[in-house]
């Protein structure tokens, strides 16, 4: 009877005992109004959680190129295929036992930390079942990337800013990505207030705005660089503090 109930409890717990299924996950960053973020501008730092538990499953970083411009740039319907074997991914194996609901946490551009941004997707995972189809998990990163430089002359000071998508892609005129749909502004802030706004004309392919802007020495000061896409909305800023 002995014998009959501990080959019973031990069926059972063979029955209940959950083994870690290896699941594909291949994830692709998406620049809003561009292409995909990769080697660049330095990839995106990808992280996958359990979202009850918080455990890590899965970190590394997006790497490849920036993708096919006619694919991304041209695509239509309401979920085109966007991936080609050369654009950047984060490819991964993920060991899970059951149903997951996974969070996925994007942070990027890694080569334009000034302009690096997060983002946050959830979607269920189901052991052995590959999210590797059409895009993978694809997340849109949003955000300009702003590399800004400033030089005083007196009271003026004459700031320069490099602008360019999350993924690199430049502005140029009449390009892919027209220079005259980018406003860019300099203000001048100390306080908490704001001193003084000029904006930053297009100087130079590709993305260079620059311009003059007068900042008092006499106070501490810091300049805001902002940029739009007048047709998208995408924007993007960047700080030059203590100047």
């Amino acid at each position: 009877m002995k014998i009959g109930l501990f080959v019973s409890a031990f069926g059972m717990a063979v029955a209940t005992t959950a083994y870690a299924e290896p699941t594909r996950v291949v994830v692709r960053v998406l620049s809003q109004d561009g292409k995909f973020v990769g080697d660049h501008t330095g990839g995106a730092r990808i992280t996958l959680r359990d979202a009850k538990s918080g455990k890590t499953l899965a970190q590394g970083i997006t790497k490849g190129g920036t993708g096919n411009t006619d694919r991304i740039m041209r695509a239509t319907g309401r979920s085109p295929l966007l991936q080609t074997d050369d654009a950047a991914t984060f490819d991964t194996i993920v060991d899970i036992a059951e149903p997951t609901l996974v969070d996925l946490e994007v942070a990027g551009p890694l080569g334009r930390l000034g302009s690096l941004l997060q983002v946050k997707s959830q979607r269920w995972m189901v052991p052995g079942q590959a999210i590797d189809i059409g895009n993978g998990w694809m997340v849109e990163l949003p955000g300009l990337a702003i590399t800004p430089t400033a030089m005083r002359s007196g009271s003026a000071v004459v700031v320069q800013a490099k602008v360019e998508l999350m993924c690199g892609c430049p502005i140029t005129p009449g390009g892919e990505w027209d220079a005259s749909e980018y406003v860019v502004t300099a203000s001048v802030w100390s306080a908490g207030k704001k001193l003084v706004t000029t904006s930053l004309p297009f100087k130079e392919s590709p993305g260079v705005f620059a311009g003059s802007i007068d900042v008092p020495s006499s106070i501490p000061t810091q300049i805001y660089i902002s940029a739009i896409n007048t047709r998208t909305g995408n924007s993007g800023l960047a700080i030059i503090p203590n100047f």
